[in-house]
């Protein structure tokens, strides 16, 4: 089967007019889904920091509140809500380039766990998304990897294949097995699906449903 490409403001666009407010893809979709084999990255030249300004030039921006940016939500909904100030569970999951990642091996960073599929238009929108939020936060604070849950429309090589033909994607995906996975990641039922995990091992947040790049970083950087 051949796949067209897909430009990342038109699937945005047409996911949100068409559903009106983005919750994701349940992990049985119907037959006949969006092809969303290529993503095309957003650039945004008015997003350009300014690096030469002085420190003292630029007054400090507050953090928002965890609350505050969940009621901001229209594109996702909190989720897992009985696991907030747990601690995560640890596993571990080798991503395609065969590389082994443990949770517990980046504790004292936040962890943004993001579970999609590559037949998933609004995983598949969101990942531009992702890719800036790594240019944004470095890997010394943020860890992001991206998790897969192979089946019969995703398939260890497809999402090899998809990751080969989106070189943009800059951070670390995996194809893994649900039964691999313990509590409550193997409960995943809609997917796009985040854990934000915060450096003291405990989830912050849970969320499912695409999230703009403005949110993600905020709940990156907020408090809980």
């Amino acid at each position: 089967m051949t796949y067209s490409r897909i430009k990342y403001g038109i699937v945005v666009v047409a996911v949100i007019l068409a559903m009106g407010v983005v919750l994701g893809c349940k992990k049985q979709p119907a037959i006949g889904g969006q092809n969303t084999d290529n993503i095309e990255q957003k650039t945004d030249s008015n997003g350009v920091k300014d690096n030469n300004s002085p420190p003292s030039a630029k007054p400090a921006v507050p953090k928002a509140a965890l609350n505050d940016i969940i009621r901001s939500a229209t594109t996702w909904e909190p989720a897992f809500t009985e696991w907030y100030g747990k601690d995560a569970p640890d596993f571990a999951v080798m991503d395609i380039n065969d590389k082994k990642h443990t949770l517990g091996e980046y504790k004292g960073k936040t962890v943004m766990l993001v579970f999609w599929a590559t037949w998933c238009g609004p995983c598949v929108a969101e990942i531009p998304h992702i890719i800036e939020l790594r240019k944004e936060i470095g890997e010394d604070k943020l860890v992001i990897l991206g998790i897969s849950y192979t089946d019969p429309r995703n398939t260890p090589e497809r999402i090899r294949n998809f990751v080969a033909a989106n070189p943009v994607i800059n951070y670390p995906v995996t194809a893994t097995s649900p039964a691999t996975m313990p509590k409550p990641y193997n409960l995943i039922n809609g997917i796009p699906c985040s854990f934000f995990i915060a450096p003291d091992g405990k989830i912050k947040l849970a969320t499912e449903g695409l999230i703009p790049l403005p949110q993600m970083k905020a709940i990156v950087e907020a408090e809980r």
